[in-house]
């Protein structure tokens, strides 16, 4: 395994041993070791590190940041940069099997008519849509702690939509809006 030694100019060099590191420089051999190192770094010397590698032969297709949405990121993305460095390719994961693909169906009872998990809030909101007198904009943001705007999404998108449940839509005399499932 190789060995990486970053310099104070941010330099970064592939060692094939530990005693070739030159002294006073800090090394790493795996992403885990870098991440310690990094820890201990000001943010922007991840940035200056990356962009050293940004568009520079074997680098080019790499681009400069200004900065980086987290530390976690930038030691990954730096990590993989850097085993470009090592001339010994590294060694390679067992084959595996692709992840399998989530159904975008959404779940239905044996009937064929579409579901939601018990006590799941979509099936409290359904539960108070198929009351005969509906529930009303304001009892269904009770239930399920949401804003009205969430609410009508959610009738919008996840009833109507994904569901394919049909939801009525009138307004009482005191102007209150029910929803209702047809």
């Amino acid at each position: 395994m190789r060995l990486f030694a970053i310099d104070t100019d941010n330099n970064i060099t592939a060692f094939p041993a530990a005693e070739q590191v030159p002294e006073g420089q800090e090394h790493f051999a795996t992403e885990k070791e870098l991440a310690k190192l990094a820890a201990n770094w000001p943010a922007d010397r991840l940035t200056q590190v990356w962009n050293s590698f940004a568009g520079v032969a074997p680098f080019d297709e790499l681009k400069p940041v200004k900065k980086f949405t987290d530390r976690k990121t930038a030691v990954a993305r730096v990590w993989k940069a850097v085993q470009r460095l090592d001339a010994t390719p590294a060694p390679q994961a067992a084959d595996v099997a692709p992840k399998a693909k989530r159904s975008r169906k959404a779940a239905k009872a044996e009937d064929g008519t579409p579901t939601a998990r018990e006590g799941s809030k979509k099936a409290t909101v359904i539960d108070l849509l198929k009351r005969p007198e509906g529930a009303t904009m304001a009892e269904i943001a009770e239930a399920t702690g949401w804003q009205p705007h969430s609410v009508r999404g959610f009738i919008s998108g996840s009833l109507n939509k994904k569901m394919g449940l049909n939801v009525e839509s009138s307004r009482r005399d005191d102007g209150a809006r029910i929803y209702r499932i047809a």
